[in-house]
């Protein structure tokens, strides 16, 4: 069996950071994820430059952050300076 892999059954592989040294280049893609329950197509079409979209997302609650579209963890939106950023609350 490879290094770093485990048995079916038998727990998870070694992650540890060595082992992930040799992967670090490689580029992944994360996203944050806000659902908007209920938009419809006709309100997607009349969205323009300045549209404001409302969600059920109560303010305060955590939203999940996706690397290549699996989840990894919890986030909340931050402002940083002029921008608007992510603050990491929690890895799973």
């Amino acid at each position: 069996m490879a290094e770093g892999s485990a048995a079916p059954g038998q727990g998870t592989p070694d992650l540890s950071p060595v082992l992930w040294e040799e992967a670090g280049w490689l580029e992944c893609e994360l996203s944050v994820e806000l659902p908007v329950h209920g938009f419809t197509v006709r309100e997607l079409l009349q969205l323009s430059v300045g549209s404001v979209v409302e969600t059920q997302w109560k303010n305060g609650n955590d939203m999940p952050l996706r690397a290549n579209k699996r989840q990894i963890g919890w986030v909340e939106f931050e402002a940083l300076g002029e921008s608007l950023a992510v603050h990491l609350t929690e890895l799973l």
